[in-house]
């Protein structure tokens, strides 16, 4: 009697799995789209070289720093997984798949529900080898890490600008002065005059009060559009160097001087009326310093004339 036999085929634990990478740059600036090319390279590499890893998709968005605008790939990427088309999810680091830890941790959540696989290859972390407590504790140290890193970027970018004198804070606005088509800072006659006779007033004897009343006296309008000016207002025109057509600008990290610009515009008063008024002020000023500190004098200036 002929016996049947039944060919059992192997059984194949290690099915292919189909992966989807996703990229994202904050910009569409020229620097970041190169960084987006570099990105997809280097994770279709990672994929070819695991064999069970099939690449099934790219998605990519582009320009998605703000919280505000819409992450279509994104979006798509998370349906495709939610859809059980995409097994497993390859991107450069935690990042770029999510802008704040909050969005990132609900990405990976769904994810996980829908038995997906995530990996960040910057961080070297792994869905599948990490729990949930693990993640939000490195998600919220990375977060903080980039942070720090993006404020460091930004201020380094604000200094290389300042240093090659294309900082819009040259050309920052201020009372005596309006700006043309260019952008550029032009004297406001009517304002300019002001500017000086606070300059002048002050070097002939009269108090931040007394030129209050003055220009109060004469109608003149704050800078804000107020009928009276403050004592203020007052005080940073007469130590802003901007009128003399010079412009310091500060570190914003160590607040120390870092960079200058002389005759960046037209200057309102000359650098010796200026000069002269900051001396002035500290003759004026009734804090001294001496063997016991920092303290107030007992002596008061008055502005009235002997």
């Amino acid at each position: 009697m002929d016996s049947k036999i039944w060919y059992i085929p192997a059984r194949n634990d290690r099915l292919d799995k189909n992966v989807g990478i996703y990229c994202r740059v904050s910009t569409n600036e020229k620097e970041q789209l190169y960084s987006l090319a570099a990105q997809i390279s280097a994770l279709t590499r990672a994929v070819a070289n695991v064999s069970q890893w099939r690449l099934a998709d790219v998605f990519i968005d582009i320009a998605s720093a703000k919280g505000e605008v819409p992450r279509r790939e994104f979006d798509r990427l998370i349906r495709e997984c939610e859809a059980h088309n995409i097994s497993v999810v390859l991107t450069k680091s935690i990042s770029r798949f999510g802008r704040d830890t909050v969005e990132t941790l609900s990405a990976i959540n769904r994810l996980k529900t829908a038995g997906v696989r995530i990996i960040f290859e910057e961080e070297n972390l792994d869905t599948d080898e990490v729990d949930s407590n693990l993640m939000i504790s490195v998600m919220e140290s990375f977060a903080q890490a980039e942070n720090e890193s993006r404020s460091e970027n930004i201020r380094m970018g604000l200094a290389m600008k300042a240093a090659n004198g294309t900082s819009g804070l040259y050309k920052r606005k201020l009372y005596g002065y309006s700006k043309n088509k260019d952008g550029d800072l032009v004297i406001d006659n009517e304002q300019a005059k002001v500017v000086r006779d606070i300059f002048r007033w002050y070097l002939d004897g009269a108090s931040v009060l007394g030129i209050i009343k003055k220009l109060s006296d004469a109608g003149i309008p704050s800078p804000t559009g107020k009928e009276t000016w403050s004592k203020r207002s007052v005080e940073k025109i007469l130590e802003n160097e901007k009128y003399t057509g010079t412009v310091t600008l500060l570190d914003s990290a160590t607040q120390q001087y870092e960079f200058q610009m002389k005759e960046c515009h037209p200057p309102i008063i000359t650098e010796s009326e200026f000069r002269a008024v900051q001396e002035e002020k500290k003759k004026r000023s009734n804090i001294i310093t001496d063997d016991d500190g920092t303290h107030r004098s007992s002596k008061k200036y008055s502005s009235k004339k002997k």
